[in-house]
């Protein structure tokens, strides 16, 4: 135990309610919800955020309406219901960041496949976090304060007191699904604004109206969404102008493009032919550079792990407590064992892979893998916290290993591609899972929970919700298609670019070559690079929502006191995490609608594009969704 551990809220001698049903079915009927919803919007916008608060408050306001018939929950229930909840926003990170390539391959998955890729990476994530509990979470408390997971515990802590907040998340809820409706479904709003500039060349500013990305903005705070709109803005004011006024004058298509002059492009096609290359080498140069800067951690924890990993607890060893109690080390090891059995021998999950060899291989690499960047994952969301996990960098590392592999074999068919995406897939939902579970287990600390109850409910969570998020997945495939204005799947693309490029030698190497000096630049100028290449990779009408969210976060609380800034920001997330999980809801219901009816539905069908009076509509109904949220967030005082 460390010198300055902390007192927890339940002692360790202390016995109360924990692993219970109820707290268990809450947590996987929440995280079903927010699972869904955050495939939604990571195929929409690349990115997903932690839902460990949003479950968290929505437990203790169900656990408040069963207190009526004598059953209402202990904080520790709680915190199980958060833990086994917020598994599958995480796991729906790895899936969505890989999967939809393959549709885009036209090799598309079906369910089985999807679900047995899930539920491997969520397990080893799970399970490879087991012996890094005491190092990570009590060894270094102090050192990593795991944001998520130690605002969750303050709201868990601050719901004993009577007071709940639960009602800004389904408010949130409410309105985030209805704003979306009536932009996207019914379309008596318009979805987004465009404004082309008179100068320079091409030059036009942009804005999605969605009420999920601007709460995502208010959730990621001013700094980020800053950063992130100003590598939008560098996109859409200076690259794509240039891009137009140095091709003006070429007679002949430049590389990647085969048919069109840049003269004759609009500002759309600019972006998609040659500023997403240069976004895509931003990002991965950006994700390489955290890797990098993080190896003496990443080494210190590799080695911990796995010195962990093979020690056993002495015959000698005292009884231990409660709160430090782990599932054994011997059901880690049989654990690791059937998933990598599981992978080798069950063809449906390789499906590309001819041949024992050829699958075992996969899976030893599968395994060796994600326990580095579980390691890894695990120690970096301890300093940045879950929503800054650098998945899609490891990820891009693990690919750029698989393939190059696959390419020295001489395994570059469109099979060598698919079967090095499913093992990135199975890295990615580990890495991402275990950032998720260490959040999850600093919670546990501070509150006096039990680990091998916590380990358990993570679990169960990857488990249950493996299925409901490869479904929306393929709902939102059947229904939008990726790769389209709908759902770009941004990171999805960005891995298939990848995997093309290393496999095919077919990048646009100068594109790329860019972007990663941008984001050397960034890094030389002390701006952090990632988000920043985020902001260049994605659309800039992607980022405006953003930074107008974080905006207004900073003004909600500058010159405030500390308790009065705290509330506003508490309540403000809470919304934002509802919006994000109406907005994500709704694209889901639509789609499983549109699956039974064979045909989307596409409400009144109105096409704002053109009109005069879609701007003015638009930015009102906007802002008063703005000032709506503005009224809410301010609330009466300090909660």
């Amino acid at each position: 135990m460390s010198p300055d551990a902390p007192r927890p809220y339940v002692p360790a001698d202390r016995a109360v309610p924990e692993l219970t049903v109820k707290a268990i079915g809450l947590g996987i009927l929440f995280g079903i919800v927010f699972g869904a919803a955050n495939a939604y919007l990571g195929l929409r916008a690349g990115l997903t955020v932690s839902t460990s608060i949003p479950v968290a408050v929505m437990t203790v306001a169900m656990f408040r309406l069963l207190r009526r018939s004598g059953r209402e929950g202990t904080i520790l229930e709680a915190n199980l219901s958060q833990t086994a909840g917020s598994a599958s926003s995480s796991l729906a990170s790895g899936v969505i960041f890989t999967l939809p390539a393959l549709f885009m391959w036209g090799m598309p998955p079906d369910l089985l496949q999807m679900v047995l890729l899930a539920l491997c990476g969520g397990v080893l994530g799970v399970l490879f976090m087991i012996p890094l509990r005491e190092y990570l979470i009590v060894q270094e408390h102090g050192r990593l304060p795991y944001p998520e997971g130690t605002a969750c515990a303050e709201v868990l802590k601050a719901s004993q007191g009577g007071g709940t907040q639960a009602g800004h998340v389904f408010l949130g809820l409410g309105l985030g699904a209805a704003f979306k409706a009536l932009t996207s479904w019914l379309k008596v709003v318009p979805d987004s604004l465009s404004l082309a500039l008179p100068w320079p060349r091409k030059a036009e500013v942009s804005m999605d109206l969605s009420a999920a990305l601007f709460g995502v903005g208010y959730i990621l705070g001013p700094r980020v969404a800053t950063i992130m709109v100003g590598g939008g803005l560098l996109s859409a004011l200076v690259i794509i102008p240039y891009i137009a006024w140095w091709g003006a004058g070429r007679v002949d298509p430049l590389f990647p493009e085969t048919v069109k002059t840049i003269a004759t492009m609009s500002t759309a096609e600019i972006w998609n032919r040659y500023v997403r290359y240069i976004g895509a080498g931003a990002v991965a140069t950006a994700g390489i550079i955290t890797l990098v800067r993080s190896l003496p951690v990443m080494i210190a924890s590799f080695r911990a792990g796995a010195a962990r990993f093979g020690r056993s607890r002495g015959k000698d060893d005292a009884q231990p407590l409660r709160t430090e109690l782990d599932l054994p080390y011997a059901f880690l090891g049989a654990g690791v064992i059937v998933i990598t059995l599981v992978m080798a021998l069950v063809p449906q999950v390789f499906s590309v892979i001819d041949g024992l060899p050829h699958q075992l291989a996969a899976a030893l690499c599968v395994v060796v893998f994600a326990f580095f960047f579980v390691t890894v994952a695990a120690r970096i969301v301890g300093l940045v916290g879950v929503t800054s996990n650098p998945t899609s960098g490891m990820t891009i590392a693990a690919l750029l290993g698989t393939a190059t592999v696959f390419l020295a074999i001489g395994w570059t068919d469109a099979t060598g591609k698919a079967a090095a995406l499913m093992v990135g897939c199975v890295v990615a939902i580990a890495a991402s899972i275990s950032g998720d579970m260490a959040q999850d287990l600093k919670t546990g600390y501070l509150l006096g929970a039990t680990p091998r109850h916590q380990q358990l409910a993570q679990l169960a969570g990857v488990l249950t919700s493996a299925t409901f998020v490869c479904l929306s997945v393929l709902l939102l495939a059947e229904t939008f298609g990726f790769g389209g204005r709908d759902l770009p799947a941004p990171q999805a693309t960005l891995m298939k670019l990848v995997i093309d490029g290393v496999i095919d030698r077919s990048l646009p190497w100068g594109l790329v070559g860019i972007g990663a000096g941008i984001a050397l630049v960034a890094e030389v100028l002390r701006v952090p690079s990632l988000p920043f290449a985020v902001g260049v990779y994605l659309p800039l009408s992607t980022m405006t929502p953003i930074f107008l969210g974080g905006l207004l976060r900073w003004i909600l609380t500058r010159d405030r006191d500390a308790a009065e800034a705290g509330a506003r920001t508490d309540r403000g997330v809470l919304l934002g995490s509802g919006f994000v999980g109406g907005e994500g809801l709704l694209g889901v219901g639509l789609a499983g609608a549109a699956f039974v009816l064979g045909r989307r539905p596409d409400g009144l069908g109105h096409d704002w594009a053109g009109e005069t009076g879609a701007w003015l509509l638009g930015a009102a109904a906007f802002a008063l969704l703005v000032a709506w949220f503005t009224r809410r967030t301010r609330g009466p005082g300090p909660a």
